[in-house]
């Protein structure tokens, strides 16, 4: 309803490709839930809110945070049900907070005033070099605690751990490189999922739903470099 609302509102906001790339992902996960799944519904319920917040977010809409925040407490819960506990981890303890982080800073930069678009940030070489140790660091400390925990498919989940605390660290910083870190996420979590696509293929359609989040993802970084780009020199 949120999204229909913006559409409604605001005619012309998105441009036929958004629009195109929405409702192919839509029409994909819905597919797909019919054909491998038919029973997890909030499986399908997350992955709509999930890809609508992030053609959101590729326009730089602090909206699309608002959904992740939902999104991040919906793939928890379904996590934790197959004992994903990496994602369990990651989603309920780094991503939903970071998400709450980054929609604080993202009202408070908006690049106009009253405009719904984050100023995006220009990151220093030392910041970037910071991101991967401090990402580093908290990778091998929730190694351990995974470890502990038995975690289903340890080396990949912990992958998982660092490139999701990435991405998350870039979108409170209001880089662009949040997309990259998302999409190197993203090809992480198609393995994750696909592993466990061999014991019930109901998962599946979290597989795809991944996949249409690279092509999303892919967007985003295009359209934030062209919004950085379009910022400076209005700027």
């Amino acid at each position: 309803m949120l999204f229909i609302n913006v559409i409604m509102k605001k005619k012309g906001y998105f441009t036929k490709l958004e629009i195109g790339i929405w409702v192919s992902s839509v029409a994909l996960i819905l597919t797909s839930f019919l054909i491998f799944d038919r029973s997890n519904y909030l499986n399908m319920i997350a992955s709509l809110i999930g890809t609508t917040s992030l053609i959101l977010c590729a326009k730089g809409n602090p909206l699309g945070q608002v959904l992740i925040i939902i999104f991040a407490a919906l793939y928890a819960y379904i996590s934790w049900e197959i004992r994903y506990y990496s994602e369990l981890i990651t989603y309920a303890f780094m991503t939903l907070p970071m998400a709450i982080f980054s929609l604080v800073s993202w009202l408070k930069n908006p690049f106009e005033k009253g405009k719904a678009e984050v100023r995006v940030n220009n990151l220093t070489k030392k910041e970037i070099v910071f991101s991967f140790f401090l990402s580093g660091i908290v990778t091998i400390i929730f190694y351990f605690i995974l470890k502990a925990l038995n975690t289903a498919s340890l080396m990949v989940s912990t992958i998982s751990i660092f490139t999701s605390f990435l991405a998350g660290y870039y979108t409170f910083r209001r880089s662009e490189l949040l997309a990259l870190a998302y999409g190197f996420n993203d090809i992480v979590l198609i393995v994750l999922w696909t592993i466990a696509t061999i014991s019930s293929i109901e998962y599946l359609s979290i597989v795809i739903c991944f996949a249409v989040f690279l092509v999303n993802d892919t967007y985003t970084f295009i359209n934030w470099r062209k919004m950085k780009k379009r910022q400076a020199e209005i700027k």
